[in-house]
């Protein structure tokens, strides 16, 4: 039997803070079984959800031993595994859905995948971009287009600036809805505004929900993309028109909101929650069709917050968890 090769990669085989669980060091670098690819990471994503993994959100995450973290990355395929006729060694390719229902991530040098898992990234595109089309954008576009088309609808969208919002905000524009989007400071509606919205409002003041009304020249909204749901609620059935969706993708500051169910049912409410891994397959494959095409005609825009050595895995987390930061936040793997 040869020598098995070495990779560095980062870890946690316990919960906890994310000074105290991580770890970085060797690890056996994987073989592509059949039906995947191996593929040596250049970049990887650090998303809330890995953050909350590694907290501690999912308590048998660690049943069958430690966890490389981290669903998003990029870089280049360099082996494939028997069955997989469509992939060419070389090929640069964007991950997601690394860690989910598996235990290895993108948090290492190579990352053994689905092939269905490693869309081709376009040449027009960065590693750093490609470790932020995961959960960002596709999430996004789940909630964007997951009711239908949205041409000349008003979407809101919450949180404008973040992760997804900004991605929302660009996938509603570029598909010919009039996009109205919240954030609390002058820097993020700048950025939601080149992202393509046509008003931003200040979710900070108290009757923002007039301001969205005004903005969508008195007539109630379409459909909302919400990134705190618990809190907006009240707001998001005000301005909502009848028969219309929230699409929500995270509810961190009331993660256990209470729903006023008359006021819902009257207005005959939908309410979608969002998350990549339980994206319908037809779904997921609709979402990378678009952000190749996308990427290949340079339509999309991306914020990266931060860059960090893998070495700094801990760091990241920590960044995450502030909640201070916008844009995506990069481990630099090569």
């Amino acid at each position: 039997m040869g020598k098995v090769e070495k990779m560095r990669a980062a870890w946690f085989n316990e919960f906890g803070p994310a000074g105290s669980v991580l770890e970085v060091g060797e690890f056996d670098k994987p073989l592509p079984g059949p039906g995947e690819v191996l593929v040596r990471l250049h970049t990887s994503g650090v998303n809330p959800s890995d953050v909350k993994k590694r907290a501690g959100s999912f308590p048998g995450l660690l049943d069958e031993g430690l966890v490389i973290p981290n669903s998003d990355g990029a870089g280049v395929i360099e082996a494939i595994g028997e069955g997989v006729a469509d992939r060419k060694v070389g090929e640069r390719a964007w991950i997601y859905q690394a860690q989910f229902a598996r235990r290895f991530g993108t948090a290492a040098e190579y990352v053994a995948i689905d092939s269905s898992r490693a869309p081709r990234l376009s040449d027009n595109a960065s590693f750093d971009v490609g470790a932020c089309l995961g959960i960002p954008a596709m999430t996004a576009h789940r909630c964007v287009f997951a009711d239908g088309d949205v041409d000349g609808q008003t979407i809101l969208v919450t949180g404008g600036a973040g992760r997804v919002g900004y991605y929302a905000i660009q996938w509603a524009s570029h598909a010919g809805a009039q996009v109205i989007a919240t954030a609390s400071n002058e820097v993020d509606a700048e950025s939601c505004t080149s992202a393509g919205a046509s008003a931003v409002v200040n979710h900070r003041d108290e009757r923002w929900s007039q301001a969205v009304l005004d903005a969508a020249a008195g007539q109630a909204v379409d459909r909302i993309i919400d990134v705190e749901f618990g809190v907006n609620l009240a707001t998001s059935i005000e301005v909502l028109r009848v028969g219309g969706t929230i699409a929500t993708y995270s509810s961190t500051v009331v993660p256990q909101p209470e729903l006023p169910f008359f006021q819902m049912m009257y207005k005959d409410l939908t309410v979608r929650f969002v998350i990549v891994y339980a994206m319908p397959e037809s779904a997921k494959q609709l979402a990378i069709a678009d952000i190749e095409k996308a990427l290949d005609n340079d339509l999309l825009h991306h914020r990266i917050a931060a860059k960090l050595p893998l070495e700094k895995i801990a760091d990241s987390n920590k960044l995450v968890e502030q909640g201070k930061i916008r844009g995506s936040v990069i481990l630099q793997i090569d």
